[in-house]
């Protein structure tokens, strides 16, 4: 199935990484813990030569795949609030508050024109046929094509037309791509599920002291960034209705879950409950969870936090991670 050359080839420390595959879970903001579980993983000798990638996961599965992830961490851990802000093509049209098309050139620089067959690993994201809803699984064509129709979440950034279907997140059916893994050959499959821990804890450990007034702060100016970028996109007529909308996508105070949170909070919920039914009837060989509640759903500029603890979660499953891999 896998052309052979010196890249699939066993490592020093005796693993043959052509027989193992890793599938990377979708989680949004928190998919930046999936860079840390791959340094972490090649760091003991495990470098899978299979990469399934759902939403987020694609991302980081695609610039993995293609050599280039340490490229991805550093600019990762350089995001700013501001920076994300300005990577947001806002717009009321087309089936999502975000185009995407900014964000595509963006990880253009990193993931550059290449097409998935050319890759010196083997790559595949899964995304969803919003008409059928069945799961697709994107293995040849353009990488980026392939990554952002992965990563379209609903609500938030507009779906993509691609060979006469609308696709959409991954994650809505396969939120971490196990079977897709072995599908494409993986004798030994690695999972980083993002989305075990997380329901509801985000809006609770985010909302149950809303009387720091620093974390008020944080919360005012990013709004008021978001909305600058809003108000460019949709023009000054929109200007006396800020406070509206700024309400319905952030909540009216830090007591009530906005827009943007009851969308994450109602995703995570599904996403867990998927998982958990795949994984039942079709288990890893060893699952990676990191501990992730304290994410919220558009955090990526807390990217060197999803890192360490990326490589932490490694390192809890050391021991488990050295046995699998050397008996199968």
């Amino acid at each position: 199935m896998m052309s052979v050359d010196a890249t699939n080839k066993p490592s020093s420390s005796g693993i043959d990484n052509s027989r193992i595959g890793i599938a990377l879970g979708s989680g949004s903001a928190r998919g930046w813990a999936h860079i840390g579980v791959l340094q972490a993983l090649a760091e003991l000798g495990i470098e899978p030569m299979i990469v399934a990638g759902s939403s987020v996961g694609s991302l980081v599965g695609a610039a993995y795949a293609a050599s280039q992830l340490e490229e991805m961490a550093d600019m990762v851990k350089m995001l700013g609030w501001r920076d994300i802000v300005s990577y947001l093509d806002m717009s009321v049209m087309g089936g999502g508050l975000i185009q995407g098309d900014k964000l595509v050139r963006f990880f253009n620089k990193y993931l550059k024109e290449k097409n998935i067959e050319s890759l010196p690993r083997h790559f595949s994201a899964v995304a969803t046929d919003l008409h059928t809803g069945r799961e697709i699984w994107l293995q040849n064509g353009n990488l980026l094509d392939a990554v952002r129709a992965s990563v379209a979440l609903p609500g938030m950034f507009t779906p993509v037309k691609q060979n006469g279907r609308w696709l959409v997140d991954g994650g809505i059916v396969d939120p971490v791509p196990v079977s897709l893994c072995r599908a494409m050959g993986a004798e030994v499959v690695i999972a980083v599920s993002l989305n075990g821990d997380i329901i509801g804890k985000h809006w609770r450990n985010n909302h149950h002291n809303d009387q720091q007034s620093e974390m008020q702060k944080t919360v005012i100016q990013n709004k008021n960034a978001l909305w600058d970028r809003i108000s460019d996109q949709l023009g000054k007529s929109l200007q006396d209705k800020k406070n509206i909308l700024l309400s319905r996508l952030f909540g009216d105070s830090l007591n009530s879950p906005g827009l943007l949170e009851v969308v994450a909070g109602s995703i995570n919920i599904m996403q867990d409950r998927i998982t958990r039914s795949r994984m039942a009837g079709d288990p890893p060989d060893i699952i990676l969870s990191p501990r992730l509640s304290h994410f919220g759903l558009m955090e990526f500029d807390r990217g060197s936090q999803a890192i360490e603890e990326g490589r932490a979660c490694v390192e809890r499953m050391r021991s488990s991670l050295e046995h699998i891999v050397s008996v199968q």
